[in-house]
């Protein structure tokens, strides 16, 4: 096994191109593998062959391991991948075939046409299906000749106890050979899965992801209860005109990961970032009740972590707003999916936070009779607010109990 993967290391550097996506890397080292890993095999073939008084047998497999060879060394120069598949495939298939014929048949020859079934094995791996169909045409019609001449072919009389070993060791070579690929197809193609996996679960919930699976399509559901929640940096626009991009970008990153660390802690849902201001919800895409109070809570633990720690080596100052209520929540579109809230009740949220004072949690009525029980929060009396007009508000200061979390 060892040996095995110090192999497809090797392989996985010939030919390979800066610019080369990872399937086609995958592609080139299971085709280099395929057809380099096989030499041994070939050359102690040629070997017994010769051995045994096949000359003509022997010749066969020796002109595979000599021009195998060659032919990855130039492809190694000119990463010209679809040449060296298609030379290295079509050998694979005609070359056992002609050995077939040398030895006098399929029994004689110990069955040794079982090699060329690596062929449309390999084309399935490392070619589409098209390709593929013509390599399994081709592989049925060689049997279909062999039994066709067979009756008119003359054996070089090998004797039975290697014949039955030849028959032992092609079956054998060949089930591992197969094996051996397809372990390492598996492996690599459960990794590239589960990288996608992780960066669509990074994207969307995972209960959106699992539905847009079966196939793009328009995803929405009312929710009847649920709390959202928006921050933003107080006077970002002057501080970015003094900041380089990448520092501007780095500061952003670094306090949204913050967030996004606390976001995770109580299993809420990150909607989306715009510019410098953060937008997550509580009770979407899944329903739970204590939505308001953990809410809340996450925005008590940003203003701590804000107050805590410099970012980018700037102290920060955000705004809060919170609101709860029914939202509409889903995706929308054909490409670069995003799942989103819409309604009132997010539009109000929003104007919480852009009308709110500096280094305050700004909540809604609606919110506040969700969560007076369990956290300190002080009346700011009536703001005109656009779009709602008169709105009661209240600030929160912190829990009334600290030992408690929301559950």
């Amino acid at each position: 096994m060892k040996a095995w993967r110090h192999l497809l290391d090797w392989a996985g550097r010939v030919g390979a191109a800066p610019g080369d996506t990872p399937e086609t890397l995958l592609q080139k080292r299971l085709t280099v593998a395929l057809c380099v890993g096989t030499l041994p095999l070939t050359v102690g073939w040629s070997l017994i062959y010769l051995a045994a008084g096949a000359p003509l047998a022997a010749a066969i497999p020796a002109f595979y391991s000599l021009f195998t060879p060659v032919n990855t060394v130039v492809f190694a120069w000119t990463r010209n991948l679809a040449v060296y598949r298609f030379t290295q495939l079509l050998l694979i298939l005609l070359l056992p075939f002609l050995v077939m014929l040398a030895l006098g048949g399929y029994r004689q020859s110990s069955a040794v046409i079982l090699w060329a079934a690596l062929c449309p094995l390999g084309s399935l791996l490392v070619e589409d299906l098209r390709k593929t169909l013509l390599w399994i045409v081709g592989f049925v019609a060689l049997l279909l000749v062999g039994a066709l001449v067979e009756p008119f072919l003359a054996a070089p009389g090998l004797p039975d106890e290697l014949v039955t070993w030849f028959f032992v060791l092609n079956l054998g070579a060949v089930v591992l050979v197969v094996f051996g690929l397809l372990y390492y197809f598996v492996g690599q193609r459960n990794y590239f899965q589960e990288r996608s996996e992780m960066l669509l679960l990074n994207i969307l919930p995972r209960e959106i992801s699992e539905a847009l699976k079966s196939g793009p399509r328009t995803i929405a559901e009312q929710f009847d209860e649920a709390s959202i929640l928006f921050a933003d940096v107080v006077d970002f626009t002057p501080m970015a005109a003094g900041m380089t991009p990448l520092s501007l970008v780095e500061l952003l990153n670094e306090v949204f990961q913050c967030f996004d660390a606390l976001v995770e802690r109580y299993d809420l849902e990150k909607i989306k970032t715009i510019g410098d201001c953060y937008m997550a919800a509580a009770g979407v895409p899944r329903r739970r009740a204590d939505h308001a109070r953990v809410l809340v809570q996450l925005a008590l633990d940003m203003q701590a972590a804000v107050a805590r720690q410099p970012f980018g080596g700037r102290r920060l100052a955000f705004r809060i707003g919170i609101n709860s209520g029914p939202v509409v929540a889903g995706v929308i579109g054909a490409k670069k999916f995003i799942y989103d809230l819409w309604g009132e009740s997010v539009n109000l949220a929003s104007r919480m936070e852009s009308q709110g004072q500096v280094g305050a949690i700004q909540i809604t009525e609606r919110t506040w009779r969700l969560v007076k029980d369990d956290f300190a929060c002080e009346e700011r009396g009536t703001i005109d607010v656009k779009g709602a007009g008169p709105t009661k508000v209240w600030h929160v200061s912190g829990r009334k109990d600290p030992s408690l979390r929301p559950g």
